[in-house]
């Protein structure tokens, strides 16, 4: 038998909890997430609660922004397709007008040429001078 002396009621000393360790995340997005609270507009959205009457009103402006900012993002995009198409064309067409040139000038030499010209001009009774010519010397 066991005495009931024995058995001491003592209180036990509680064990000795760890601290928990906190999660790392960046001192920025906990400044970031107390100031725009981005647990609870994230949530807002998701469940629509952003498009009651109070919250829709103040949001009016920046939807506006974003819209403006949307159509100018189109307008500006066209406007550089719309670019490019126009140097494309501009290319095309400078290299026909160079092409033109060449066409051109190559047909002027060769019509200019000495041999052709008194040949375009035999019918005419127009002939080449067979004395070369002598350079005059004027005194002053």
């Amino acid at each position: 038998m066991t005495k009931i002396s024995d058995h001491k009621n003592t209180v036990r000393p509680k064990p000795v909890e760890k601290p928990l360790k906190k999660k790392r995340s960046f001192r920025a997005f906990n400044v970031l997430n107390q100031k725009v609270n981005v647990g609870g507009s994230l949530h807002s959205i998701v469940d629509g609660s952003f498009l009651t009457r109070d919250n829709l009103t103040t949001q009016v402006p920046f939807i506006l922004f974003l819209t403006l900012m949307a159509i100018f993002y189109i307008a500006n995009s066209y406007n550089a397709e719309k670019t490019m198409i126009e140097i494309s064309k501009t290319k095309r067409e400078l290299e026909e007008l160079r092409y033109e040139y060449i066409t051109t000038k190559s047909a002027l030499m060769y019509h200019s040429k000495q041999s052709e010209v008194a040949n375009k001009l035999k019918n005419t009774g127009v002939k080449e001078s067979v004395v070369p010519p002598v350079k005059i010397h004027v005194k002053e």
